[in-house]
């Protein structure tokens, strides 16, 4: 077992231009954690998940195994129980999942079997973004080489487990990185999100016990049941344990992903992994989530990027993946980017969303065209204030909200002189 393997257990058989075949997957200890999860048992299997700390990675950062431990015992009535991988991966800015599904499918396939084998499930989706064709063949090629060596389908490895996996592919909605709007698109109906509760781990997909878990955490199951629970907490650089694929886009030297402890500062990430600001650029902020995450600023660099440190400056972990916004870039523009792109994907569910983020969306364009007025910026506010939460049915409008309230705090002096000159001042560059 070498130093990489150790450190990098998401990335270290990643390879984007030819993933690894099964038997060289195997070769590489492949299969080796699920082979590790049936001689534990489900029991212990889930003692250990809970005890590494692996927490979610799509944005809640929900502990893993406790949302595992909400699954309802097996009991007499054999009930169908389902494992699903969001794969959706809808988020601005976020383009992780996409380069593991590409780079190494087997390892998501092992941790959807770790998983299954633990909560009994026998069905498993992988809800896969429609764009991702690439990754959906190189997906289904892998399933079909684990169907014919017995990894998954009836008695797998001479066990009792049956599981079948299936890929589902998105018809490409942001709504659908909801888990209950996701089983919704599943079952052939609209995606809209579900009251909870009863929350999906009771009555999920079809009415059944159900586990949708994004991407991430099902890669590092493996690695976990391998070298243990002490091991994976050892892997955090702060407060969390494991590491975590954080990403970088704008306007940087080196625009990428790289895997991480989890807690590693904003200063390494952007100025160490992504090279820094491009010749000519300073960094005036950045949303370190993706695009539903509240911007911060230089003064935040030295933040570790784990869940509670990054809410304690006033923004969210979310995806991990960064979008920086250059002093040249303006940020009103970017703003109404994101508003409107939110906007769109509203599913029109809740008023307040619906008609919320158009209304902001047309604001933001009449400011940013130079047709805006000083009262504008008060109708935004009171936008904020109707879709925040506890007023909508879900986190889509509130998560949308988030660049346009810290921008409104941070950017005050944009937006005025945009209102003042009646033009965008970033016209000229």
């Amino acid at each position: 077992m070498d130093e990489q393997r150790l450190t990098q257990p998401l990335t270290q058989h990643l390879n984007i231009d030819a993933p690894l075949t099964l038997s060289q997957y195997q070769q590489q200890n492949g299969y080796g954690g699920f082979a590790a999860a049936l001689q534990l048992g489900p029991e212990q299997v889930l003692a250990t998940i809970k005890a590494s700390n692996l927490r979610g990675r799509g944005g809640a950062g929900f502990p893993t195994g406790m949302k595992w431990s909400f699954v309802p015992p097996v009991g007499k009535g054999l009930q169908e129980r389902y494992l699903i991988a969001n794969a959706d991966e809808m988020e601005p800015g976020a383009f992780k999942d996409r380069w593991l599904l590409e780079g190494n499918p087997h390892q998501l396939i092992e941790g959807m079997l770790i998983a299954a084998f633990t909560l009994s499930a026998t069905t498993g989706y992988i809800f896969l973004r429609n764009e991702y064709s690439l990754a959906s063949a190189r997906l289904q090629r892998s399933i079909e080489e684990c169907y014919a060596k017995g990894l998954l389908g009836d008695n797998i490895l001479g066990s009792e487990l049956c599981f079948n996996l299936h890929i589902h592919t998105s018809a490409g909605r942001y709504i659908c990185g909801e888990e209950t709007a996701l089983i919704n698109a599943l079952e052939g109906k609209r995606a809209i999100p579900r009251a909870k509760p009863p929350f999906p781990q009771v009555a999920g997909l079809w009415g059944s016990p159900t586990i949708v878990n994004n991407v991430e955490p099902f890669y590092n199951l493996p690695n976990i049941l391998l070298f243990g629970a002490d091991w994976y907490r050892s892997l955090g650089a702060a407060e969390d344990a494991g590491t975590k694929i954080y990403g970088v886009s704008g306007r940087v030297q080196n625009p990428g992903l790289w895997e991480l402890p989890m807690g590693t500062t904003l200063r390494e990430i952007i100025e160490q992994h992504a090279g820094g600001m491009q010749r000519g650029y300073q960094l005036r902020a950045y949303l370190p989530g993706g695009g539903s995450t509240d911007f911060l600023l230089p003064e935040h660099l030295d933040t570790a990027m784990d869940y509670n440190a990054i809410s304690a400056v006033g923004s969210r972990l979310g995806t991990g993946t960064i979008i920086v916004l250059d002093d040249r870039s303006c940020p009103v523009d970017a703003i109404l980017n994101l508003i409107s792109f939110f906007a769109q994907e509203s599913c029109g569910w809740c008023t307040p969303c619906r008609e919320g983020l158009p209304n902001a969306s047309y604001l933001l364009a009449k400011i940013e065209s130079g047709r805006g007025e000083v009262k504008d910026l008060q109708y935004l506010k009171d936008l904020l204030e109707l879709v925040s939460f506890g007023n909508t049915f879900c986190a889509l409008a509130p998560g949308a909200a988030e660049p346009l309230q810290s921008g409104l705090a941070f950017f005050a002096e944009d937006f005025m002189a945009h209102i003042e000159q009646q033009c965008c001042p970033y016209q000229h560059h």
